[in-house]
């Protein structure tokens, strides 16, 4: 098979196409024959080494796949011909940028038909994390007033649209270019983040989704009702900034997503029930790596980019 490696850090051209041996699944895994793989921020930071989850290279970054099972040696869970998606054992290393990848059946759902392989590929890194934030973490419910920070991009345009399937009021930060997008999914506010500064427009929110890091988190202080939470996907370990809220009397939750197969078929459902849809702005063939890690780096994407394997 296929695989993207990299042998040191540094920029795109570091990822690597290169044959190597088809791995073997363990019990309970299955074997998937990978159609297509989202692509995340993530990615491109741990390629540069700004972040060192999986050590030093060589690795082989992704998480993000849909595909057909192949082989299901030691499960009940799947069969071959099977089509699933998920995110496999992050955050250890899934070996994802490859077209043979052995996941664990537990971290797959059966991809919903109305999805292609390449929007399924789109959907588990930032479903599961606005999933997680918002339901999981943030409790959003009915009538709640709900602030996503970054409705244009992966986690954002998800997080829109679940947060509108819980009933909140959703408003988002948004470039104005970018408006008529996260209106499209539901938001029923966009603030421009180009034009206006969001902590001296919104007031009373019941809960805040930080997908943006830098000053986001600590500038919502002020947006949220007493006893408002703000629940960050970026700057989940900083423990001052946590303190910060707890002292004016608001709830801090940091957020490191993980494979969790009710979401996932909570997400499944959604889809089906026509409650939600993945954008995906550009998609890259196998070999096109580079490419593609490049559009990571240029940032301000709407929604997701995707690899076809």
């Amino acid at each position: 098979m296929r695989t993207i490696t990299q042998q040191e850090l540094g920029g795109p051209e570091v990822l690597t196409v290169v044959e190597a041996p088809e791995p073997r699944p363990f019990p309970a895994e299955v074997l998937v024959r990978v159609e297509a793989i989202g692509l995340n921020p993530l990615e491109a930071r741990l390629r540069a080494g700004e972040f060192p989850l999986l050590g030093r290279p060589p690795f082989v970054l992704g998480w993000d796949i849909s595909g057909v099972v192949g082989e299901a040696p030691q499960t009940w869970r799947f069969r071959p011909g099977d089509e699933v998606f998920g995110m496999p054992l992050f955050p250890r290393a899934a070996n994802a940028y490859a077209e043979v990848v052995s996941a664990p059946a537990l971290h797959l759902a059966r991809k919903p038909a109305s999805l292609s392989h390449v929007e399924a590929a789109a959907l588990p890194v930032a479903g599961l994390t606005a999933w997680q934030g918002l339901v999981d973490l943030g409790g959003v419910t009915e009538g709640d007033r709900v602030l996503v920070h970054g409705g244009g991009g992966g986690v954002g345009h998800v997080a829109i649209q679940l947060a509108k399937a819980l009933g909140a009021h959703v408003i988002t930060t948004a470039s104005g270019g970018k408006r008529e997008f996260v209106e499209g999914f539901g938001a029923d506010e966009v603030i421009d983040y180009t034009a206006v500064d969001f902590a001296e427009v919104v007031r009373d929110v019941d809960v805040v989704l930080d997908t943006l890091g830098g000053d986001t988190a600590e500038r919502s202080l002020g947006v949220l009702r007493p006893g408002g939470h703000l629940v960050t996907a970026v700057a989940e370990e900083d423990v001052e900034l946590a303190a910060e809220y707890e002292a004016a009397g608001l709830r801090f939750s940091g957020i490191a997503v993980d494979p969790d197969p009710v979401a996932l078929r909570g997400l499944v459902d959604l889809v089906e029930r026509g409650g939600l849809r993945v954008h995906v702005e550009e998609t890259f063939p196998f070999e096109r790596i580079a490419d593609a890690h490049r559009a990571l780096d240029a940032g301000h994407l709407r929604g997701k980019l995707v690899l076809t394997v």
